[in-house]
């Protein structure tokens, strides 16, 4: 295996850990309350948490400073925007864990987090690597 192989699967194992973590484990009430509003405090934080993680991940690969960041704060953006989708999606249609609909929705939200951390490994391989 190739150092840049190992090191791609490195950084999306450690994406996932963080997603793991970021999203299960250091998720406060607060960052959940809400989610169908557009500007929420809670959401900003679990975004930053979600891109400070990441920029975490990046430095133990050895990622340039400024490379990081900027695909980090594009990670904590899309990541805004994504949770903000499902939750009008979850007050609109009010799904509950019992509901088939609410795990489709689950399971896509998480799905396009997992894709967005293959497009940040992508990014660092064009760019960095």
């Amino acid at each position: 295996m190739t150092d840049f192989l190992a090191t791609a699967l490195i950084l999306i194992s450690l994406l996932l850990i963080k997603h793991l973590f970021a999203d299960f484990f250091l998720q406060t009430a607060r960052m959940m309350r809400d989610r169908a509003e557009y500007w929420h405090v809670g959401r900003m934080q679990h975004a930053g948490l979600h891109g400070g993680l990441s920029l975490i991940c990046f430095v133990l690969i050895g990622a340039p400073m400024v490379f990081a960041v900027l695909v980090c704060v594009a990670e904590a953006i899309i990541h805004y925007h994504l949770d903000w989708a499902k939750g009008r999606y979850s007050d609109k249609t009010r799904f509950s864990p019992e509901d088939a609909g609410y795990w489709r929705a689950f399971g896509i939200d998480q799905l396009f987090h997992q894709l967005t951390y293959v497009a940040m490994t992508w990014m660092w391989a064009v760019w960095v690597a």
